[in-house]
């Protein structure tokens, strides 16, 4: 078993960047594949971005690719991720999770089992 506490998310402007954080506790983290998930006001959690265990393979939703970056750093138990280009509908609470590892990066919120309490990410026009 593994817990998660996500960090980062706070107030910024249209244009902006934030890194958010999710640390992870207990099970190694190296076993799971992990992603991040968001949710905004009256609208069903949507996948954002996962990375493998190993951090070789990562997979983004088309509407941040090119402005988000998902990494992680084994040695910290820590994955981030990196926000540029912030728009307003980028606007929700940012979700870690994760999964055991299965080689394969999963974009429904379904597929994991862990997950952590969300950071919240305000980007105003």
């Amino acid at each position: 078993q593994v817990q998660l506490v996500e960090s980062g998310g706070r107030l910024v402007q249209a244009g902006g960047s934030l890194r958010l954080s999710c640390a992870a506790s207990g099970r190694a983290f190296s076993a799971y594949d992990m992603g991040w998930f968001r949710q905004a006001p009256g609208k069903e959690r949507e996948f954002v971005a996962a990375i493998s265990w190993s951090g070789d393979s990562t997979n983004y939703a088309d509407s941040v690719k090119g402005r988000l970056t998902i990494s992680r750093d084994n040695t910290k138990n820590t994955m981030y991720l990196q926000m540029n280009s912030l728009k307003p509908d980028d606007t929700a609470v940012y979700y870690c999770a994760a999964r055991l590892r299965t080689g394969y990066l999963y974009t429904s919120a379904a597929s994991y089992d862990y997950w952590g309490q969300g950071t919240q990410v305000t980007v105003s026009s």
